[in-house]
Parts: structure tokens; C-alpha cells; sequence
């Protein structure tokens, strides 16, 4: 389709879609919207630029919680694998729909104002929303396939002057050679601060990914307002942590998740991933910033103005992944504004605001050396010698799953005691079993943490769960392998490996329809991969590819959504062969150190919130969240969720709303105690971050739930139909549904 006919189909969408608006209560064109209470709209992903996943509206409270019922569910089908958080500005609803596409609801029936399709799945966590002051023009902000994309809010219309017709390229502006790489775009959308549009990226964690690097775009222009590079250039500061010309080949350093703004100061604050590759690092001897650090930026220049690094020389891939939590704290008698940063470690770095300085001292410990041939391990890593870990960081013989069989118990010891497991910065090992403790999806992942500015709390969703791995010499894929190899190399390599070795059944026994039916529904550890995120015809080449590594196979096009610009083609990603005369060592991305059942080997309970006061510096209570199916048919409840990826919304009504992902329930828990008031089940496996917003005087609680997925075992099964958004409320007739929720 021409770029005449795209516009042609779009403005017709709009058209229908402004019909349907001006029959509702939507402000008008250039209609200034009155003064909102801090914290009271969820207009921003994690509810607010600083991503405190909190909500200042009362009016679902301790007192009525337990009246709450579905207000709605809009089901959706060809979602994808990875939760959702909506956007919520005045009565739409913004989320991923069918096709897929980007969809505005009717946040108080759940009626589909307008769709606007693309050609892969949008930026998968959330949306950002910019408006103009006098609100005339409105726009929603996306990435598809690594290009920035914006909408028109009220109509779903693209806005073709942003960038080259409606499109920035994200892959451009790296300072290295993208060929390889087969996306760029986080799952996560990033903040929009003034006229800027701040990203963070995704761009892998194999050998020779690129960094990466934090860029801020006009949201009018999507032209490019600054770069931050975070694996450092000639010249810039941390440089001299690398080894000389690192920038040139070391990769990752990324915020593939979640970042906050103080807009009052315009300070970014940016949680980093480790450097490339994640578990080995003898070609990246030193400390390696800025991987594993909190960044400070100047918002608007992207200048450093601090950071603090929580891993030197990562070895287990420990990322900053939780968000950032702008708190203001009591300390010695006077009020101190902080960051706090959970970490995939356990622990929970409090530092201040303006300086990075620790409120509590955090103190360099000694750590295990490595063994590994080249292998430069750093020999001391941070502790904070107030706060208390928020996780497990050791798994002993004493800590075995005690629901176990004895055989089961026995074959577990015995792997406990013949690997090297030295705690928490256990080195990898060449040949011989690690344990990893936090694993390497680590105790605070995406979406784990929400704070309250009231109070000066914070609440982790932890979890608790070991890895093995072993590190085996790597085999470099060749450039001139098949396309099922490249396919498989970008695909699947990471957690079964480049030679195929991790959890996959020999060449002789591939059965392509057990294949296909796991990598759509999902087995154990494993997520559903919907076919908008890999199409059939890839699923059938890298099938046919591990039935017949030697065959060289071919590879189908691609083809566009109607009214969509073409879709690059996608790069043929490799492992290039290490530098010459170095050798490099790989071990598989996430081994977790499961019983035969799929249930990790470690006792529950497996998944937490922990709540910390920030004033006193303790934790206050802690509480399990969730059960696993076939154990709590069995009577043993309250073990947790296995592998959350979720988080939760923390309320000035008293309240925690969270979802267990393995269950398919709904909490509320009273944030003063921990104790559940109120849970419902649902049919789908609630994930992602509840939405928390009021419309017409009526607040609502808005989750994401995923269909189509589960064994029994680990996680409920549910069926296709489930997928969907699931919004609760008070009943219309209770007279506090009818009051203004703040």
C-alpha cells in the first residue's frame, strides 16, 4: 500500500472513531483539562513519570475493598508473551488489541473507540501519552519492529509528521554496525518529560550486541535530542574501566526495563543491565560501567550528574531491572529525598537524591574468586550493611523443597554438594556446576516495586528461586548458516544454547507438533510465544532446522499489516568468532535449579512482598504471594508464584493491589499489615501492573491477564478466550461509587 492509501485508510479510521467520541464526554479540541492531585491519573506507564506505581484515590478503600466486582473484561487474542500495564487519559483506555494493533477503550464500559493496527506487537509493557498545553494535540507513542511510531490519542491516526513519514528508526544511531541485530525497542515505553520522549533499549545479551545506549527524541520532530553512551567512548568518563576499545565490541548496559524522572529537578534516573556477554567476562576485564549502575541524567541534556554501580564486572547476569522509586524519607529529625533501587541481588540500595550518596553505608566485601582460563573476577562487590536482603541468597541441604520425595531429595543434595556454591556471588565454573543464588531472572525483576510518597514505604514483589549452569567453550554459529540457524541463533539461543545442548530433544526425536503446541502455550519455565511475536512460517523454519541442523532450508517472507509501512527485513543474527587468540565461554541464559516437576528445589514460599519502611530502615512485614495449582490441590497454599513477572499498585485507600500470576487471583492486601482483605479469581493469569484510575467520580482497578497458557503444575491453565483486560469497581449503587475517588 502507498503512502497515499495509508493515509487514505488511517483518515477513515479517524473519522469513525471522532464520530463515536463526540456522542461521549470527551473534552473537546483545545479544551484545557482542570488541575489534577498528584498521583490521582494514570496517564504514564507505572501511573506517573516517576514510576511510583502508586495512586493517591481512596475511594476503593480497607473499609470497602470486599464489595468489589467486574466492571468489564475487553477480551483480546494474538497478544503475545509478555504483560501489560494500561494508559488511562480522561475515559480512554489505551492498550494492545487484536491483530495486533494499538486500541482505545472506553475505560468505564470497555468498548472499543478505535483501532489502529500494526504490523508486530507494539511496545509490549505500555504506552506513553504526550499532549500540548492546550491539549489540541494529543498523541499516543509506541515502538513496532525497533521504529518509534506515534498516533493521534482521540482518533488513532498516524502522526506522519514525526520522523520519516510517521517512523524513527531505532536501529540508526548506534555508532556500530546493526546487521545482527534483530531489534532494538525495549518491551518497556519509556517517559515522555517536556517535549522529549526518553527510551531505554533492548538490543540483546549475546556476544557482540551493541550497547545500550539512553536517547531522548522531539516528540514533535522525532529527531534525536541527546545520546548517553553507556559502554563509554575515547574521551568520555569510565572509558578506562573497559579494556582499550571496548565501545567498539562490548554490548548490553541497557535499560530494557523500567527508568523514573523527578520532572521537578528534570534528574533521569536510570537502572542499567550488565555488559555482554552476561556470563563471562575476560574480554571485558574491568569494572565495565556503566553496567549494573544507577544512572543519574540530566532529563533534558542527558548529562551525568551521578551513578552508583551495584555489580562490578557482572559474571551473574544481576541486572538493575526494577524501577527506580522517588521517595521523600525522616532522617535524624529532617526530611531527605532518596532513590530507592531494588536489585535482582536481594538487596535494596537507598542513595541520595541529588548525590547518589548511600543513606546507610554500603560497604565493599570480598567475593569468590574465578577460576575460569582469562577470567578477571572482581574481587569485592557492594553490601549494604543496613537494609536487610529482601531474598533468599544462599540455597544449603537445609533449604530443600521438605514436599519432596527422598529420591528427589537425594538427587538434589547431591548436586548441592558437589557444585561450587558459595553464596550469592558464586563465580561460573567451566565444567562443574554453579549455584546461582539469586538465579539469573533474579529477586526483583520488572515491575516489582511500588512506593508510597506519603509514607516513606516501599513494597517488593521478591522472588526466590536458584540457577545452575555450567560454562562450556563456546562454538561461534558461521555467517553462512541456514536461516533456520539464524533464526534459532536470535530466538532460541540464549536459554537452549548455541549448539542446542539445554532442554532440547535430539534431532531424531524433534516432533513438530510437540514443539509448536510448547512454544505457543508455554510449558513450565517456558512462556507462550504468540505467532505476531514469531510468525508460523519462522516456527516451522527453526523447527525444521533442529530437526536437521545440516539443511540449509529457506525462510518466508514476511508481509505487512494493511495500512502499515512494510516490515523491514529482519537481520540474520550470528555469534561472530571471538577475537583472535581469545576464547570465549558460554552457559546457558536461565537453568533454573528445578525438582523433576518443574517447581523449584528450594523450600517456599517462592514469591513475596516485602514491605520496608525507608524511614526506620527495616522491613515491616512480609507476606506470600500466590499458590501453585497442583500443589494447592493438594492442600499446601501460600507458596508463592514461580518466575512472577508482575508487580504491584500501592493506594492511598490503605491498599496493594496485586496480581499471582501461576493462580489466576487478584489480591488486595492491607499495606499497613500485609494482610489479604479482599481476592478474586479470574480466568486468565493476571500479569503486569494493575492500573489504578477514576472516571466520572467511579474508580476503578484494571488488570492484564494472559490466555492460552499453563500446565497445571506451575501455572493454571486457561484457555484462549481468557486473554484479555479484566477492570474492577464498587457497584454502581454502592453511594462511594458515586464520590470522587481522591
Amino acid at each position: 500500500m502507498n503512502r497515499k492509501a495509508r493515509r487514505s485508510a488511517t483518515r477513515s479510521l479517524g473519522l469513525s472513531a471522532v464520530a463515536t467520541l463526540l456522542a461521549g464526554s470527551v473534552a473537546a479540541f483545545g479544551e484545557s483539562a482542570p488541575p489534577k492531585q498528584p498521583y490521582s491519573t494514570w496517564r504514564d506507564f507505572g501511573g506517573s513519570v516517576d514510576t511510583m506505581q502508586y495512586s493517591s484515590l481512596r475511594q476503593i478503600n480497607k473499609t470497602n475493598v470486599n464489595k468489589l466486582q467486574s466492571a468489564w473484561m475487553h477480551p483480546v487474542t494474538g497478544r503475545g508473551n509478555f504483560p501489560f500495564s494500561p494508559l488511562i487519559v480522561d475515559n480512554f483506555m489505551y492498550v494492545i488489541g487484536d491483530g495486533p494493533s494499538v486500541v482505545a477503550l472506553d475505560a468505564t464500559t470497555g468498548k472499543q473507540i478505535w483501532s489502529h493496527p500494526v504490523s508486530a506487537t507494539p511496545t509490549s509493557r505500555g504506552f506513553n501519552y504526550w499532549e500540548s498545553k492546550d491539549r489540541s494535540d494529543r498523541r499516543i507513542i509506541f515502538s513496532v519492529d525497533s521504529y518509534l511510531q506515534e498516533v493521534n490519542a482521540l482518533t488513532g491516526v498516524t502522526i506522519h509528521t514525526f520522523g520519516n513519514d510517521g517512523m524513527v528508526n531505532l536501529r540508526e544511531g548506534l555508532g556500530r554496525d546493526v546487521s545482527n541485530v534483530g531489534t532494538v525497542q525495549s518491551g518497556s515505553p519509556g517517559h515522555v518529560f517536556e517535549n522529549l520522549i526518553i527510551l531505554g533499549s533492548a538490543p540483546g545479551e549475546l556476544y557482540d550486541s551493541p550497547p545500550g545506549d539512553l536517547r531522548a527524541y522531539d516528540v514533535l520532530t522525532g529527531k534525536t535530542v541527546w545520546t548517553f553512551h553507556t559502554v563509554p567512548h575515547p574521551g568520555e568518563f569510565g572509558y578506562d574501566t573497559w579494556p582499550k576499545d571496548a565501545w567498539k565490541y562490548g554490548g548490553g548496559d541497557n535499560t530494557w526495563s523500567e527508568f523514573a524522572i523527578d520532572a521537578k529537578r528534570g534528574i533521569a534516573y536510570f537502572p542499567l543491565g550488565s555488559p555482554t556477554y552476561d556470563l563471562y567476562g575476560a574480554d571485558r576485564i574491568g569494572a565495565d560501567l556503566f553496567g549494573d549502575c544507577l544512572l543519574a541524567l540530566d532529563a533534558r541534556t542527558g548529562k551525568l550528574i551521578w551513578y552508583f554501580q551495584d555489580v562490578h564486572h557482572d559474571l551473574w547476569d544481576y541486572d538493575l531491572v526494577a524501577g527506580p522509586k522517588l521517595l521523600t524519607i525522616r532522617q535524624n529529625g529532617k526530611r531527605v529525598d532518596v532513590v530507592a533501587q531494588a536489585g535482582k541481588s536481594g538487596f535494596l540500595y537507598v542513595l541520595d537524591r541529588l548525590t547518589g550518596k548511600p543513606i546507610w553505608p554500603i560497604e565493599e566485601r570480598p567475593v569468590p574468586k574465578s577460576d575460569v582460563p582469562g577470567e578477571q573476577s572482581w574481587p569485592t562487590q557492594p553490601y549494604p550493611t543496613k537494609l536487610p536482603p529482601f531474598c533468599v541468597q544462599t540455597f544449603g541441604v537445609d533449604q530443600i523443597d521438605p514436599y519432596l520425595d527422598d529420591a528427589e531429595k537425594a538427587r538434589i543434595r547431591n548436586i548441592l554438594v558437589t557444585a561450587r556454591n558459595e553464596g550469592i556471588f558464586t563465580p561460573p565454573v567451566v565444567g562443574r556446576t554453579q549455584i546461582e543464588v539469586p538465579g539469573a531472572f533474579g529477586c526483583a525483576n520488572w515491575g516489582s516495586t511500588a512506593g508510597d510518597p506519603a509514607t516513606g514505604m516501599i513494597y517488593v514483589r521478591a522472588w526466590d528461586g536458584a540457577d545452575t549452569r555450567v560454562l562450556e567453550e563456546r562454538q561461534p554459529v558461521s555467517q553462512g548458516g541456514s536461516p533456520g540457524q539464524a533464526l534459532y541463533s536470535q530466538t532460541c539461543a540464549v536459554c537452549h544454547g548455541p549448539d542446542r545442548t539445554n532442554h532440547l530433544p535430539a534431532p531424531a526425536q524433534v516432533d513438530h507438533d510437540v514443539i509448536k503446541a510448547i512454544v505457543r502455550s508455554g510449558k513450565g519455565e517456558m512462556p507462550p510465544i504468540a505467532e505476531n511475536a514469531l510468525s508460523a512460517q519462522d516456527l516451522d523454519t527453526i523447527i525444521a532446522y533442529l530437526a536437521n541442523p545440516r539443511a540449509s532450508g529457506a525462510r518466508a517472507t514476511q508481509t505487512a499489516q494493511p495500512g502499515q509501512p512494510p516490515r523491514p527485513a529482519r537481520p540474520r543474527p550470528v555469534m561472530a568468532p571471538p577475537p583472535p587468540g581469545q576464547t570465549r565461554y558460554w552457559g546457558p541464559y536461565g537453568n533454573p535449579f528445578n525438582a523433576s516437576d518443574g517447581l523449584p528445589a528450594a523450600a517456599p514460599p517462592w514469591s513475596e512482598l516485602v514491605a520496608y519502611d525507608l524511614n526506620d530502615g527495616v522491613i515491616k512485614w512480609r507476606a506470600p504471594l500466590g499458590s501453585i495449582p497442583a500443589l494447592a490441590s493438594k492442600g499446601i497454599k501460600n507458596t508463592g508464584s514461580v518466575r512472577p513477572r508482575n508487580g504491584p499498585v500501592v493506594t492511598a485507600g490503605g491498599l496493594l493491589f496485586v496480581g499471582s500470576n501461576g493462580d489466576g487471583y487478584i489480591h488486595a492486601f492491607d499495606k499497613e499489615t500485609g494482610k489479604i482483605l479482599w481476592e478474586t479469581e479470574i480466568e486468565g493469569t493476571p500479569d503486569g501492573i494493575p492500573a489504578v484510575y477514576e472516571v466520572g467520580g467511579r474508580e476503578y482497578v484494571a488488570f492484564f491477564a494472559a490466555g492460552g497458557t499453563g500446565d497445571g503444575i506451575v501455572v493454571k491453565k486457561t484457555k484462549p478466550e481468557a486473554e484479555g483486560y479484566y477492570v474492577f469497581a464498587l457497584p454502581s449503587s454502592d453511594p462511594k461509587a458515586k464520590n470522587k475517588g481522591h
